[in-house]
C-alpha cells in the first residue's frame, strides 16, 4: 500500500497518523454484513473503508468477520480485534415504521447515527447524502446520549427521524464489493 494509499483508507490528516482498523457487523432488513471501520486518530473523524473502484467508493461488505481480517491481514492492514461489534440496524429500521407509537432504541439509533456519518465520510458523501447537521441536531444528540430521547422536541424528533431515514437509505443504496478479492488489482484502495 503507499502512502497516498494509506493516508485515504485511514483517515489520516494533517498529523499523518494511521487510524485503528475494526470489523464492524451491520444487521439490517434488506442488508447486512461486515464492513471495515477506521477510527481516527486524534481529532480526525472515523469512516467506513470504502475503495476506488471505476471511478466511484465503493465499500467491501463481507459475510463473516473471519473474511474481513483475512482481506484486511493481506493487504498489510492489522485489525485492533478479532472481534466485531454489531449494529442491531433492523431494530432501528422497525422504529422508523411507526416512531410515534414504537419506543426509540436509543442505544441503536446512536450506534446507527455514528455509524450513517462514518459511513457518508468514506464514500466521500457526507454533504450529499445525509441531512445537513445543526443545533437542533447537536442538541438531540445529547439527548439520545443521554438516553433522554423522551425529552426531544418535536423538531428534534423530526431531525433525527430524517437524518436516520437518510442513512438507512445510503446504507441500502451505497455501492458496495461483495466477497472483494484480495488478489484483483483493480481494487485499488483510494487515492
Amino acid at each position: 500500500m503507499t502512502k497516498t494509499e494509506a493516508d485515504d483508507v485511514f483517515g489520516a490528516g494533517p498529523r499523518g497518523g494511521p487510524g485503528r482498523l475494526y470489523a464492524y457487523r451491520v444487521r439490517g432488513v434488506g442488508r447486512g454484513g461486515v464492513v471495515l471501520w477506521v477510527g481516527g486518530e486524534g481529532d480526525e473523524p472515523d469512516q467506513v473503508v470504502a475503495l476506488a473502484d471505476a471511478g466511484r467508493r465503493r465499500v467491501p461488505v463481507f459475510v463473516t468477520v473471519r473474511q474481513a481480517r483475512v482481506y484486511a491481514s493481506r493487504r498489510g492492514w492489522k485489525p485492533v480485534t478479532s472481534e466485531a461489534d454489531t449494529l442491531e440496524l433492523a431494530r432501528v429500521q422497525h422504529w422508523l415504521e411507526d416512531p410515534a407509537r414504537r419506543r426509540v432504541p436509543s442505544g441503536a439509533v446512536l450506534e446507527a447515527w455514528n455509524f450513517f456519518e462514518d459511513l457518508a465520510r468514506g464514500l466521500g458523501e457526507v454533504h450529499g447524502r445525509l441531512p445537513q447537521q445543526g443545533a437542533v441536531h447537536n442538541s438531540a444528540y445529547e439527548k439520545l446520549f443521554a438516553g433522554e430521547c423522551a425529552e426531544w422536541t418535536p423538531a428534534e424528533q423530526h431531525a433525527v427521524l430524517e437524518l436516520i431515514a437518510a442513512g438507512v437509505r445510503l446504507w441500502n443504496s451505497c455501492p458496495v464489493i461483495v466477497k472483494p478479492c484480495w488478489r484483483s488489482r483493480s481494487r485499488r484502495l483510494p487515492g
